[in-house]
């Protein structure tokens, strides 16, 4: 394609990118794969150029990034993901791997939204999920030191997060849901927003301080 072709919308760049941290946690030679909450299909082209045989279907609200999705991916499904019907053109399929990439915390109920999804998994089927930590060090300073919940338009204080989780709460929500945690990772960050420091935070997350600077927790979940 030539420049102008692939020329794409403006969109929320926290929730567009290949997403390697994601990416490393994906089962060995995945066949099938489902993104919820696909944005505009960058980290399923980046599961499909890693996998090549891999069919990628994705789900997405927002019709602009769903039409950007459709010329990267096999299969996209445009429109509310939790509605009762959502899943039904999916009815018969299974996948190695469900994939909630900074989804979760934007659902009205998604303890039932993985309830849903368990079916649709093969029997040794994955889901992959980052959530971010609301724990973290700037939560704290500006409740307790500013006084106020900063509302932002992206990462952890997101204005369109529904829900809000810690290390504790992403375990009950798995487990209430028969999935059990097999791997866990941590995106590290010392400022809530993209700053060249935070490449020391990992190294500074002592016991006692990490879940602190805990930005973001990847977990990879089985069913029990």
């Amino acid at each position: 394609m030539d420049q102008a072709s692939t020329k794409q919308p403006e969109f929320n760049q926290a929730y567009v990118g290949p997403r390697p941290d994601i990416l490393r946690l994906m089962p060995s030679a995945p066949k099938r794969v489902l993104d919820v909450g696909c944005s505009d299909g960058t980290l399923g082209e980046s599961i499909k150029r890693r996998w090549p045989q891999c069919q990628v279907v994705g789900m997405e609200l927002m019709p602009a990034m769903g039409e950007v999705a459709r010329t990267r991916l096999d299969q996209v499904l445009v429109g509310d993901i939790e509605a009762q019907s959502a899943l039904a053109p999916l009815a018969g399929q299974r996948f190695d791997a469900i994939v909630f990439a900074d989804v979760l915390e934007h659902l009205r109920d998604p303890w039932l939204m993985l309830k849903r999804v368990r079916p649709l998994l093969e029997p040794n089927g994955v889901v992959i999920a980052s959530i971010p930590n609301v724990r973290h060090l700037d939560t704290i300073y500006h409740l307790v030191i500013r006084g106020e919940w900063p509302y932002r338009d992206r990462g952890i204080h997101d204005r369109t997060h529904l829900r809000f989780f810690t290390r504790k709460n992403v375990q009950a929500l798995f487990q209430g849901e028969g999935l059990q945690i097999q791997q866990w990772d941590v995106n590290y960050r010392l400022l809530e927003r993209p700053h060249p420091i935070n490449r020391h935070a990992r190294w500074l997350a002592w016991p006692g301080l990490r879940n602190f600077l805990a930005f973001q927790y990847l977990v990879v979940a089985k069913p029990v």
